[in-house]
């Protein structure tokens, strides 16, 4: 089977029909070694075996032809044109304006699906570091699954980092390796053992011939396997050159100090001492990358293997902190042979956990924090109680709220009246997210209030995180929004990238509280797309899952669909009860879009479910309540309105109270559901909430129309339209116009042909950029067949019938 090959297979597909009509052509399959050219020749052959039937019908395959000289060929293929000939030609080099198909690399998700159809069974965290090992490249793919040991499989041992030995993409690298002239070859050893080294630096090493580094410069920009590969492949009198050189022309740090170690004979415990104290100076700064790299170099360099050990826990944390899981987790493996005090497990423990919250089990790492936090009490209760807090984080995100109880009960017993403000911020966001969650808000509300008082005092970004949230669960919009954008801001500045996809979590939410939606779908995009790039698989389920929640809420019912699908994996996989809720919210809306209102009320309909995030969950009930109305349960409406009611009305903001009173005359009948419907609609006024404002008026035209009100209905459901276009939300502006209609009023157009909207403006300047549908689809977590219709959409919109023509406009 080829994985991630299907619009090159549809090519080739297309040009063997050519053939069977009685036409020639031709197509060129362009990738690198290993990208599965041979593969697709093969598969060629066997879709062409009809052939044989017809001995007019001819199918020509050249592989390597990057290796041939074409010219006999490219001067036959007029020839062929009007011939029942195909020709597929498969190369590393140039196309020659031949129609082409880009064999591009293999996205994380089909490199996975690759090792699992050759290692049935193969562990979620091994598969993932072997598909980033690999970079989508399929034979690297293959070749590193065969080359897996049992100690790998079983976690014993970390993944490997290179192509094996007997590797034949290994042996095309070490023969181009030989290939090169000596000096080239000293170049590119210098930028191999030094990845801060670029041309630059080569160009101006003394006595480096600059035609050498021209001859290198496509290898120093490989891939990270075949920089690594290539690195194992040096020999040692090459690779004490490379050092020498460097050590010689680096100016005075912690770079130069490496090479100059490397060098030397025998214990090297001074430089190691030299490039700690350096990493503990990049680690105040922000500069966790350089922190991680002269952490791990110290440790290579030091004799005792405790300090060692400790040395390695340290690139591991600093690793994690710049957002490689991967290279966090496997440092973490070399500590564990060099020292078993306590002290050492228990800070490999730690930062182990934190990897955990973000890439693998919330429940296993939340768990694992509780262990770390009560042995590091006793020595160092700031960071005792920073592990406390995200156990609290982690559990969460799990959607276990009995282990999130239990975690907030350890933080009330540790909670001491003279509490130093940032310990006490943590202690008292678990004690109030627990209560809020358990319904307690008596015991809730003083808690947050005290977490989003102390976030303002406090400079870090956690602070800030953590008190963003607090002000989102007392519905505090403009604190919320505030706080959880200078979260945001105080990770990025702090070069803290793991946090980033977790502040923005939060400021996706607070926009959404807000009514915010274009602000919300920014974040969650953002948010999505930084947790790829730092490994948060877990953080970007949660964004994808919050995209599909708010494609759903504007009635975009084909894109929730598609994202929660995408996402569905990893909700199963990893146990993430938050965004498995969101998932399930999202469905509900999906199904009240599609007049499926007993579907809608299954998702979220029961007041206890295992795994269920309670938060979320209590955000959803409006949804709830409506299913329940439609399908006439009004008992299920009421029970779950009741505790809506009691959280809204203990925090008060104008926005959930408004829709509280929605709420309340849905299921209410003649003067008491108008005059729901009338506060409803004043505080959404307030609180500036038009979405909202709009689906309420909606919801109130519908009753008046029913009760033969039609003139208020139709003022009510103008108004509404206008609100609903703003947003974007064009199945509820249709369904509102629809409901206009039917009180006898048809609902005016406005002239002229509409502007894009953001979405489509995004898909356009990413079509005119050379993009392809497919990586619209992925950029966006859209599916390929949404973003063909949003181009039909635009190009109508813009009177063009092409892409040329789009670039030539937005150009």
């Amino acid at each position: 089977m080829l994985r991630g090959r299907d619009r090159q297979r549809v090519a080739v597909d297309a040009l063997l029909e050519r053939v069977r009509a009685g036409r020639g052509g031709v197509l060129v399959l362009r990738g690198g070694p290993g990208s599965g050219k041979t593969a697709l020749l093969r598969a060629a052959r066997a879709a062409a075996a009809d052939f044989a039937a017809d001995p007019r019908r001819v199918l020509l395959c050249v592989d390597d032809a990057h290796d041939l000289d074409l010219a006999w060929l490219l001067s036959a293929l007029p020839d062929f044109a009007d011939k029942p000939v195909a020709v597929l030609i498969a190369t590393e080099g140039s196309a020659h304006g031949l129609p082409c198909a880009e064999l591009d690399p293999l996205d994380h998700a089909t490199s996975v699906r690759v090792l699992r159809d050759l290692l049935p069974g193969l562990p979620t965290g091994l598969a993932d570091d072997v598909a980033r090992v690999a970079d989508g490249n399929p034979l690297a793919l293959v070749e590193l699954a065969r080359s897996l040991t049992s100690a790998q499989l079983g976690g014993a041992e970390p993944p490997p980092e290179v192509l094996p030995p007997h590797s034949s993409l290994r042996a095309r690298l070490r023969d181009r390796f030989a290939a090169l002239s000596p000096d080239a070859r000293h170049a590119l050893a210098m930028a191999l053992v030094d990845d801060d080294v670029d041309v630059d630096t080569l160009a101006r090493t003394p006595g480096l011939d600059l035609a050498a580094v021209d001859e290198v410069t496509a290898l120093m920009a490989a891939a990270p396997l075949v920089r690594a590969t290539l690195r194992a492949e040096l020999p040692v009198t090459t690779r004490y050159a490379a050092h020498a050189t460097l050590a010689a022309t680096l100016p005075e740090g912690p770079r130069r100090t490496w090479h100059e170690a490397a060098g030397l004979p025998g214990p090297r415990d001074t430089h190691a001492d030299l490039l700690g104290a350096a990493a503990a100076d990049a680690r105040g700064r922000g500069d966790f990358a350089a922190a991680a790299r002269d952490h791990g170099r110290a440790a290579a360099l030091t004799t005792a293997p405790d300090l060692r050990a400790r040395r390695l826990v340290s690139a591991a944390a600093d690793h994690w902190r710049h957002g490689l899981p991967h290279r966090a987790r496997a440092t973490l493996r070399a500590v564990v042979p060099l020292s078993a005090r306590p002290e050492v497990r228990v800070l490999a423990e730690l930062v182990e956990g934190g990897i955990e919250v973000g890439a693998g089990q919330p429940v296993v790492a939340a768990r694992r924090l509780v262990r770390a936090a009560e042995q590091l009490l006793p020595g160092d209760r700031v960071l005792a109680v920073t592990a406390l807090g995200f156990a609290g984080e982690a559990a969460a995100v799990a959607g276990d709220h009995a282990l999130h109880g239990e975690i907030a009960a350890t933080a009330a017993r540790w909670r001491a009246p003279d509490e130093a403000p940032g310990p006490a911020l943590v202690l008292d966001h678990l004690i109030g997210t627990a209560a809020s969650f358990a319904g307690r808000h008596e015991v809730a509300l003083p808690a947050l209030r005290s977490v989003v008082e102390l976030a303002g005092r406090l400079p870090h970004a956690t602070a800030a995180i953590w008190g963003g949230h607090a002000a989102f669960v007392l519905g505090d919009v403009a604190t919320a929004l505030r706080l959880t954008e200078r979260g945001v801001a105080a990770a990025r500045e702090g070069g803290l990238t793991t946090l980033v996809p977790w502040a923005l979590t939060y400021r996706a939410m607070a926009a959404l509280l807000a009514d915010q939606h274009e602000l919300a779908r920014e974040s969650a995009f953002e948010g999505a797309h930084a947790a790829i790039a730092a490994g948060q698989v877990n953080a970007m389920t949660d964004h994808l899952m919050f995209l599909a929640l708010l494609a759903a809420l504007l009635g975009d019912t084909d894109t929730a669909l598609h994202r929660i699908g995408a996402a569905g994996e990893g909700v199963r996989d990893r146990g993430l009860g938050r965004s498995g809720t969101l998932g399930a919210w999202a469905l509900t809306c999906v199904d009240l879009v599609r007049d499926r209102p007993a579907d809608a009320l299954g998702h979220l309909g029961h007041l206890v479910a295992g795994g269920m995030h309670a938060g979320v969950r209590a955000l959803a009930v409006p949804d709830i309540v409506e299913a329940a109305v439609r399908c006439g349960e009004r008992s299920t409406a009421d029970a779950a309105l009741r505790s809506y009611t009691r959280w809204v009305h203990s925090t008060g903001p104008s926005s959930r109270l408004a829709v509280s009173h929605r709420c309340q005359a849905m299921v209410s009948d003649g003067a008491d559901a108008e005059g729901h419907f009338t506060e409803a609609i004043r505080l959404h006024r307030i609180s500036g909430t038009s979405m909202e404002l709009a689906k309420t008026e909606l919801f109130y035209a519908t009753r008046l129309r029913r009760n033969r009100k039609p003139r208020q209905a139709r003022e009510l459901l103008r108004d509404s339209i206008g609100h609903f276009e703003r947003h974007e939300a064009d199945y509820w502006a249709n369904r509102a116009r629809a409901e206009l209609h039917a009180v006898g009023e048809a609902p005016k157009t406005g002239p002229g042909v509409p502007a894009l909207t953001p979405q489509q403006d995004k898909i356009a300047r990413l079509v005119a950029e050379g993009a392809t549908n497919r990586e619209v689809a992925a950029r966006l977590f859209l599916s390929q067949r949404t973003v063909e219709h949003h181009l039909r959409n635009i190009f109508t919109r813009l009177g063009v019938r092409s892409r040329v023509e789009l670039v030539r406009i937005l150009g």
